[in-house]
């Protein structure tokens, strides 16, 4: 698992991008995560598990006021928790929030997985990812990482991966 793991990160490595650890380097991956959607130019699309962090809100309402268009889904049962940034963004213009479900395991069963992505793609050719969410612990108590890399390709098949999803999620 840990060679796997070691393997994942050095392919990381062959793209040009940017890889950050918190809560080491919180500061600095939170920073590049705010100026990447203060460059937005014409879209941002956010698959999130969990949404609290008010900081990140506010640039992504600015970003929908200078005609940002906003896109985020987030896992069902966190959009409705009471710290979520998600109702304080649905009253924007710009901004499209949407819910997903995880998948029934069985059909007598009630929904048991998780809407559990932690994926931003802006204007169609930045990617940031990893094991964060957008939240107060990520950046301050939890161990996580985040990569962001400026790849089209890379970007065209998240985006891919993101319209399925849509798809399948629920208006806010």
């Amino acid at each position: 698992m840990r060679r796997l793991f070691l393997l994942s990160i050095l392919s990381l490595t062959l793209f040009s991008g940017e890889l950050y650890f918190t809560p080491f380097e919180s500061q600095e991956a939170l920073k590049k995560l705010l100026r990447w959607i203060d460059q937005a130019h014409s879209s941002i699309d956010v698959a999130i598990y969990t949404f609290t962090n008010h900081t990140i809100a506010k640039r992504l309402k600015n970003a929908a006021k200078r005609g940002v268009r906003i896109r985020i889904i987030v896992d069902e049962k966190q959009a409705f928790n009471r710290y979520s940034q998600v109702g304080y963004l649905a009253k924007y213009r710009n901004i499209a929030l949407f819910t997903l479900q995880g998948k029934r395991l069985r059909s007598d069963e009630e929904y048991m997985g998780k809407m559990h992505l932690k994926l931003a793609i802006i204007d169609g050719k930045r990617l940031i990812f990893g094991s964060a969410n957008w939240s107060y612990s990520a950046f301050k108590r939890n161990y996580e990482l985040l990569y962001f890399i400026q790849d089209y390709s890379l970007a065209k098949k998240a985006r891919k991966y993101f319209h399925r999803l849509l798809s399948r999620a629920k208006p806010y």
